[in-house]
Formats: structure tokens, C-alpha cells, sequence
């Protein structure tokens, strides 16, 4: 992950209680499509009156350490919109649920590079600061992800994945509005 931005949350209500949902947007303006998530996030606050109270939107850009701090502050509920690569044609939207559990596969130990995290990545160091300082994990995690076109050096989306940031913006609405919905786990 990497970008620029604020990294102010924006939204109805401060992060004190596990009742929140942060809607989390990574990625580097400065490489294309990499800007994707920190795009849909930019969007979605154009449409602050359509989200449901206790939801935040966080411009993480390039800052995934500071993303993986802020969680510890106790959301029940995230949402990382970033790219995310499967082959697919550019500009193909995924919604994946990743659940709470700590990722599957963990980067290679050694220096932490915050300017290069993956969700993964970003989840995994939110699962060892929580082993390591207590702090409450999300219940649900769902990654947004856009499949990319390019990532070379460069301001602006490709058209593939400029074309389909509202798309994400509405899939993001529809998994908060049916998140605020469900009775929360006590």
C-alpha cells in the first residue's frame, strides 16, 4: 500500500466503542492504479449523508503501520479497498470476505517496509500488535479490491479501473448499510 492524503478519519463518530466500521482506502496516488482505493474513499465522502451512522472513512494512502494502529482502537467491522491482482480483466471488482482470523499467508520476516503493505501484510501486523499490546481485533474484515491495469509511475487511473471507482463506492455502501443492519456480536 502506499499514496498520500489525510489520514484523518471522516465520518459520524469517534473510534472509542467496537461498534464501528472503518471503511479504509490504500494505496499510492503516484502509481496509477494503486490510487484506486484512496479514489473510492475520496468518492464515498462526496456521499457522506448515504453512509449509516458509525461509519468512517480513512485515506490510508501509503501508511499501513498507521492504518494497523487505528484499528486497534476497536472497529467491529472493516473494509480495505485497494487493488487486488487475481488475473482478471482490469477494472474487475471482488468483494472479499476475509474474516477475522489472522492471514493464512504471513510476509517473510525482516524489515518492515511501510511503504509497501498489502492488506496482508497490513493484517498481519495488526494480528501480532494485537498479540503484543492487547487492543481489539475487527470481527469482519472485507477487502473491495479492483483488478489493475497498470501500476507504473503516474498520476490517474486507467480508464479500466476509473470506470469502475463508483461501482466500488456503491459495493462498499451496500456492505456497510447490510453490516449496520445485522445485530452486533456481544
Amino acid at each position: 500500500m502506499s499514496g498520500t492524503g489525510s489520514t484523518e478519519p471522516h465520518g459520524a463518530a469517534a473510534p472509542d466503542d467496537t461498534g464501528q466500521v472503518l471503511v479504509a482506502g490504500v494505496g499510492n496516488v503516484f502509481l496509477q492504479d494503486d490510487g484506486f482505493g484512496v479514489e473510492t474513499v475520496r468518492r464515498l465522502s462526496a456521499r457522506m449523508p448515504e453512509l449509516p451512522p458509525g461509519v468512517e472513512l480513512m485515506d490510508v494512502g501509503i501508511r499501513g503501520v498507521h492504518l494497523a494502529y487505528r484499528l486497534l482502537e476497536g472497529y467491529r467491522t472493516l473494509v480495505l479497498v485497494d487493488l487486488v491482482g487475481r488475473g482478471g480483466t482490469p477494472g474487475t471488482l471482488y468483494t472479499i470476505d476475509v474474516g477475522p482470523e489472522p492471514p493464512a499467508e504471513r510476509p517473510a520476516p525482516g524489515p518492515l517496509d511501510t511503504h509497501a503493505m498489502d492488506p496482508a501484510t497490513v493484517l498481519a501486523l495488526l494480528h501480532d500488535l494485537h498479540a503484543g499490546a492487547g487492543g481489539t481485533l475487527p470481527d469482519e474484515v472485507y477487502v473491495i479490491g479492483c483488478e489493475p491495469g497498470a501500476t507504473d509511475e503516474g498520476m490517474g487511473l486507467t480508464p479500466p479501473v476509473a470506470a469502475v471507482v463508483d461501482a466500488a463506492a456503491d459495493l462498499v455502501l451496500d456492505l456497510v448499510r447490510r453490516d449496520s443492519a445485522v445485530p452486533q456480536r456481544g
